[in-house]
């Protein structure tokens, strides 16, 4: 490796020290845990041992996660960009460290290259192994997802992974930024406009600037304006296999809600898939830390719930895909619904779930669109905040995401507005929330305010915003926007299949009933709607986009759940009045996270 790497603390190895003793980036932030001797035996016993040379590459950037290091003699130098000008060491591992990060529970691509610094040995364990035990051994798991968890994090801190190059103007330059950042995907963004790195990569592969927006990748995969399907595929995020096209459960949309659902079909024995526009977790995957779900008395981030989630229900066998947006729902036969597809692919299954969940309201004010994505926000979370460490930023709504959004930002700014409409916090903040956010010493609360402009050329200057009791304006000089003020539900595509109220919410139960076009459906089925079923049997709604639901993240876990238990209600009553399946469809639990 070349000298002058940077050691984990920031400062150049000198050439002269290149065969010195290599150090080992410290534990700080809990990402870098030291097995026990005991949970490297258990491991051992799966495993192989194996030497290492110095040089000898273990994980190359690029390719898929397949297989498990642990550490247990010499050390493993964490690079990225591997044999080029720009090569650089993240991390070094010694004795009791292991190699990976969240790709690997997901068998994404490697974002960076392992490579043996000293001679040593490591503890060969395949990704299949390593899930096995990790479903049988809860403190494995938890400190392997822990660690994966806070690399990732530290990975897009960094800026590593592939680079978008584009427009802040942009429209698809923020739409590729969005879903790089709600899918926690490493990356930098390089900015057309300002950033001088742009021109010479422009020039080196030989594009002009009227083709961006570009991802480029290891200076040898170049994408032109890709789609976010073709992003997904070249880091390896979960898509169907060709020829799965039936089962028995479709979970659309990933949301607490929709996982909770897909836990629950799978752990009970129904081929079950979930199909996903943009992220899982859905807006909850956003939140910096949710502090009032049952079991989590600390708190858990929004990022951490969704993974765990995610892994949980794989384990049981949920197939994922993302991203899949559905365009359409239609009967196929007495048994089964056909979900249909943007990319023209088509699902059918014999019951649905639709957990679409809602997506916060754009703030329509002067200036604001050209600057969504740089300075503007609908989300608050590590990525975001990490551009704020130094400047002041607002906050605008009054809900609990509101509030959990300001706490966490005054964590990184030194000043954070609060800019509410209404005449208090209580009306829609849990009282938790409330107490924490007027008693923090960086956050200011300012009730009756309302956003009338949005001014900066590149970005965020200041806010006008107006007192709306007396219609005086003044001017806040911040650097960053994070809106939260009240969401939309995903519900165009169901208009005029299912019945919705007013704002586009899906109704369930008597509701539903009594707005079915078709009300004889129900008495020839012998039954009435059940809670959380629509207007079509077989069709049911959970979490955000149903109407009159608690936007918790709990009771969305709560509805995911329940509506397993009407599914299989539902089943049972397709078939005791002459279905064509006797039963539901069961199958072997192919992911290899389940013994």
């Amino acid at each position: 490796m070349s000298g002058d790497q940077p050691l984990p603390g920031g400062e150049p190895v000198p050439e002269e020290a290149d065969e010195a003793v290599f150090w080992e980036t410290p534990d700080i932030y809990g990402a870098y845990p030291r097995l026990t001797e005991d949970q490297i035996a258990r491991l051992a016993e799966l495993g192989q041992r194996r030497s290492m040379a110095p040089n000898d590459v273990l994980l190359q950037e690029g390719e898929r996660c397949e297989t498990f290091f642990v550490v247990l003699s010499g050390t493993v130098a964490v690079v990225e960009d591997y044999g080029t000008p720009e090569e650089h060491v993240l991390r070094v591992h010694g004795p009791g460290r292991f190699i990976g990060e969240l790709g690997l529970l997901h068998g994404q691509v490697a974002f960076y290259t392992a490579v043996a610094r000293e001679p040593g040995q490591v503890l060969v364990v395949s990704l299949d192994q390593l899930r096995h035990l990790v479903s049988q051994d809860s403190a494995i798991g938890d400190v392997v997802l822990r660690a994966c968890l806070g690399r990732r994090a530290l990975l897009v801190g960094q800026g590593a992974g592939f680079r978008i190059i584009g427009s802040r103007y942009s429209p698809d330059t923020r739409r590729l930024r969005e879903f790089a950042i709600r899918n926690r995907l490493p990356h930098r963004w390089i900015d057309l406009e300002t950033d001088e790195e742009a021109e010479e990569l422009l020039r080196r592969f030989g594009v002009g600037p009227e083709e961006t927006p570009l991802v480029i990748w290891r200076d040898t995969t170049l994408l032109r304006n890709p789609s976010n399907a073709e992003l997904a595929r070249l880091i390896g995020l979960p898509s169907l296999p060709a020829g799965n096209r039936h089962g028995d459960v479709l979970i659309v949309g990933s949301g607490p809600a929709g996982l909770a659902a897909a836990v629950y079909a799978a752990s009970e024995g129904l081929s079950t898939t979930v199909v996903e526009a943009m992220a899982t977790g859905g807006q909850a995957a956003t939140s910096s830390r949710i502090e009032n779900l049952l079991g989590f008395p600390a708190g858990i981030s929004g990022a951490e719930l969704t993974e765990r989630a995610v892994l949980q229900a794989d384990k049981f066998g949920a197939r994922f895909s993302i991203p899949v947006e559905a365009t359409g729902l239609r009967p196929k036969d007495e048994d089964h619904y056909v979900v249909a597809f943007a990319d023209g692919s088509e699902i059918a299954a014999r019951a649905v779930v639709l957990a679409t969940g809602a997506r916060y309201r754009r703030l329509q004010v002067p200036g604001i669109e050209r600057l969504e994505g740089t300075s503007v926000h609908y989300s608050a979370t590590v990525y975001e905040a990490q551009q704020c460490r130094t400047d002041p930023v607002a906050v605008v709504g009054g809900g609990n995401s509101a509030g959990q959004a300001v706490l966490f930002l005054a964590g990184f700014a030194p000043k954070v507005h609060l800019l509410v409409r209404g005449p208090s916090l209580e009306a829609n903040m849990s009282r938790y929330l409330v107490d924490q956010v007027e008693r923090h010493p960086r956050v200011e609360v300012m009730l009756h305010t309302q956003v009338t402009e949005v001014i900066g050329q590149e970005v965020l200057e200041e806010l006008d915003v107006v007192d709306n009791r007396t219609g005086g304006h003044r001017r806040l000089a911040v650097r960053g926007l994070f809106v939260f003020t009240g969401a939309d539900p995903h519900t165009e595509w169901l208009a005029g299949i299912i019945a919705l109220d007013s704002r586009g919410f899906v109704l369930t139960g008597p509701e539903a009933q009594e707005a079915c076009a078709y009300p004889e459906v129900w008495h020839g089925r012998g039954r009435s709607c059940m809670t959380l079923e629509t207007s079509l049997p077989g069709v049911f709604a959970v979490g955000d986009v149903r109407s009159g639901s608690v936007k918790r993240v709990a009771s969305a876990v709560g509805e995911g759940a329940m509506s397993i238990h009407f599914v299989h209600r539902y089943l049972g009553s397709t078939a005791a009045h002459g279905g064509t399946d006797s039963s539901p469809h069961t199958r072997p639990k192919e992911s290899a996270w389940l013994a």
